[in-house]
């Protein structure tokens, strides 16, 4: 079917939306990350890790959260607010190393996804572009 014909149904097809390199990279790291997260939210709460006034289940509950965040803003990648908070929860991760260090070894691996997600992937997505313009200026 070609592009703005009309289905059997009568409704005409859409193209999908054009989804740029960092959108793509960073729903895969954030969504893969939000199961790591939530693995390390047992395991805070497996090792009692909190301190003594706070009870060991709010381990699970910050794990099951900032989890259950990283797939929401993966979703939403599409606006640039989103990238914003993908950082922030980054952030939140690094903290969970203060009660259990080896989470700092996930800190590390999946913010420096992120990183290249956000900064590598805008960087190839804007020489890509400027490809495409040329190419498109050529055949003109």
């Amino acid at each position: 079917m070609e592009a703005g014909e009309r289905s059997v149904t009568g409704a005409a097809r859409r193209a999908p939306r054009y989804r740029a390199l960092p959108e793509k990279i960073g729903s895969i790291v954030l969504v893969f990350e939000a199961v790591v997260v939530f693995l390390a939210g047992l395991s805070i709460y497996g090792l009692r890790a909190l301190p003594e006034p706070i009870a060991p289940w709010w381990g699970i509950v910050a794990g099951a959260v900032v989890a259950i965040l990283m797939v929401l803003t993966s979703g939403l990648l599409r606006h640039r607010w989103a990238f914003a908070v993908g950082w922030a929860l980054q952030v939140a991760t690094a903290l969970g190393a203060l009660f259990v260090p080896a989470i700092l070894l996930v800190t590390l691996v999946f913010g420096g996804m992120w990183a290249y997600a956000t900064i590598g992937g805008a960087r190839i997505e804007r020489r890509v572009s400027a490809q495409r313009a040329a190419a498109e200026s050529e055949t003109d």
